[in-house]
């Protein structure tokens, strides 16, 4: 069966390379807006699966793998920044506290219909940033379109005190750990 990564995201597509070059990408386009009063682990979870039924209508006998991942902060969920002023407002926000990260991980098999879901959560706990430490990093790094305002593949790392999460590649989106678990339950392994 074909391999197919549901994301238009480079780094989920670096971070699948570790294990194989033996994909194909497939770009899910759905409405990720949050429904009215959906929990945050509600959220990921309907966004992961809807990813991977999104790519499933575009492809034959497939194993999909699709992710999605919100930042919580406070209890209210963060988008992307976007702007220079936005992503300052986030950061300096997170100093010297923590953001809880949800990354939700679903496998599709288009052949049987059936979906493996799994969602990782990361604590990621930062330093004391200081508004210069803040803007030289955001210069550096413009993470705008990253949810948390930060890459954690990138210069991010530098804001961090430390993390907690049981796969470190949750954090940037694609948790390896349980993809491969995953993936040996419909009998796919990367080291056959």
């Amino acid at each position: 069966m074909q391999l197919v990564l549901g994301s238009s995201s480079p780094f989920r597509k670096k971070l699948l390379q570790r294990l194989t070059d033996n994909f194909v990408c497939e770009s899910p386009d759905i409405d990720e807006s949050p429904l009215s009063e959906e929990s945050p682990e509600a959220l990921v979870e309907r966004l992961s699966i809807e990813k991977a039924k999104a790519v499933a209508e575009q492809m034959g006998d497939a194993l999909i793998i699709s992710s999605d991942q919100i930042a919580i902060f406070e209890g209210e969920i963060l988008g992307k920044p976007h702007t220079h002023e936005r992503a300052i407002d986030m950061l300096s926000a997170f100093s010297d506290n923590s953001v809880r990260f949800e990354t939700g991980l679903c496998l599709y098999n288009t052949v049987t219909e059936h979906y493996q879901y799994k969602s990782i959560p990361t604590v990621v706990h930062f330093r004391q940033l200081s508004t210069e430490t803040i803007e030289s990093y955001l210069l550096k790094d413009k993470p705008y379109r990253c949810a948390g305002s930060f890459q954690a593949e990138g210069l991010g790392v530098v804001l961090f005190e430390r993390l907690e999460s049981q796969d470190p590649s949750a954090l940037i989106g694609l948790p390896l750990i349980e993809l491969t678990s995953m993936l040996a339950n419909e009998g796919y392994s990367f080291l056959d």
